[in-house]
């Protein structure tokens, strides 16, 4: 019997590959999964409490895993997984930008600290495709022509990972 291999007993660096690895050009998935790394705090409890799904080797790559997106409610409800308030909107962020859970906008920003709401704006922007755009350059043919990278609204902290 061969046994897939599950997130929970995978390197957490292994694990996070994955997570990008499925996200990648899915500007929101991207967002979301960038939100819970920069976080800190979701990913491991997330990985141990098998909330973490494995692809496999889909592109010849490597794995791919993605969050259980659906199942991030009860798992808080009945304490498989938890946090601060500052965290749990962290994640509820994370989960209505990559899914589409939705979420009280007023409710959310009164519940994130400092450093939170950086982290949650900085996932919408790039889920917006902010950190993409180019300025418009006009020729003299009247004809618009990309120019420089622009930076992203709101940037990513720099963090550790």
């Amino acid at each position: 019997m061969i046994l897939e291999p599950r997130a929970a007993d995978l390197d957490p660096v292994d694990v996070e590959n994955a997570l990008l690895r499925a996200a990648l050009g899915d500007y929101s998935d991207e967002a979301a999964i960038l939100l819970l790394l920069t976080s800190g705090h979701w990913l491991p409890q997330l990985q141990r409490a098998g909330l973490i799904t494995l692809d496999g080797n889909v592109d010849g790559a490597g794995l791919w895993a993605h969050i259980n997106w659906p199942d991030l409610d009860g798992a808080l409800r009945i304490g498989t997984i938890t946090g601060s308030t500052s965290q749990r909107q962290v994640l509820r962020a994370a989960a209505s930008i990559a899914d589409g859970h939705p979420v009280d906008l007023g409710d959310l920003a009164a519940g994130l600290d400092r450093h939170a709401l950086t982290l949650v704006l900085a996932a919408i922007a790039h889920a917006a495709g902010s950190h993409e755009p180019r300025s418009i350059t006009p020729a003299s043919d009247g004809v618009p022509h990309p120019g420089e990278r622009l930076p992203p609204v709101i940037s990513w902290p720099q963090t550790n990972l």
